[in-house]
């Protein structure tokens, strides 16, 4: 670490070796609250053409727990925050379509859903009965492929899932959240003062790491935490009472 001064870098190190010291002691505390959890299964296929198997509690595709009802709370909070001043809104991935009808709820002008998955997109179509008066459209086929054709909104969710076993390690495992990479993109696709929120990860703050992320990109964001969540014992794809919801502004 090269500073100016020695007393710099000595604070500089100091100031590190605490906020590791304290996270550390944190997540030590947090750990005794997390469910049982169970082991995920590699994502094997293709995630388009993959069966996607609804309940009335859940969403699997690929074997993968996509969603379960317990998220509810959870984005309804990451809804309202993308839906805060209505407009134009745009979600990359359906899933059991818990958002889109908070969304509505909440007095917006239009929802525009990109789907990769053919049986949610389907899933949609039936939703989208429910609704006859709003002006909703699904766009099919992978964000990557079908974003660059859009154009601009006044809010975008990030509610997907990884598609194979490459994306889940680059992007869940080897970076400080999975939405990450999406960051620009929701930055390019947003107007001036519009928002941007997805699932963090982060149990009850930011890191660092994942806020300088953010600033790269994005002029301001806030951040607040969900408690009370209720995953079951075997969910394979979060295990605590609480994640930090963000909204972050163009």
């Amino acid at each position: 670490m090269r500073t100016p001064s020695p007393a710099q870098r000595s604070w500089w190190l100091q100031r590190a070796g605490e906020e590791l010291v304290d996270d550390l002691t944190h997540l030590d505390r947090l750990g005794t609250d997390l469910v049982t959890g169970s082991e995920r299964p590699a994502i094997a296929g293709g995630w388009q053409s993959s069966d996607a198997h609804f309940t009335a509690d859940e969403l699997v595709i690929e074997g993968q727990q996509v969603m379960q009802d317990w998220e509810a709370p959870l984005m309804r909070a990451m809804a309202a925050k993308v839906a805060a001043h209505g407009g134009d809104i745009l979600e990359i991935g359906f899933g059991m379509g818990i958002s889109a009808t908070y969304m509505q709820e909440f007095g917006i002008d239009s929802y525009t859903v990109l789907e990769a998955n053919e049986d949610v997109a389907q899933a949609f179509a039936d939703w989208r009965k429910g609704f006859p008066e709003a002006e909703t459209t699904l766009i099919p086929g992978p964000w990557q492929e079908t974003l660059p054709t859009l154009g601009l909104y006044d809010g975008i969710f990030f509610d997907t899932y990884p598609a194979d076993e490459n994306e889940y390690r680059e992007y869940v495992v080897e970076d400080v959240t999975f939405a990450a990479h999406f960051f620009p993109h929701a930055a390019a696709h947003l107007r001036p003062g519009g928002v941007f929120s997805y699932y963090t990860n982060e149990i009850d703050s930011l890191s660092r790491r994942h806020q300088r992320r953010l600033l790269e990109h994005f002029s301001s964001f806030s951040v607040e935490v969900v408690r009370g969540l209720v995953p079951p014992d075997d969910c394979n794809y979060w295990w605590s009472s609480s994640m930090a919801v963000v909204q972050a502004v163009r």
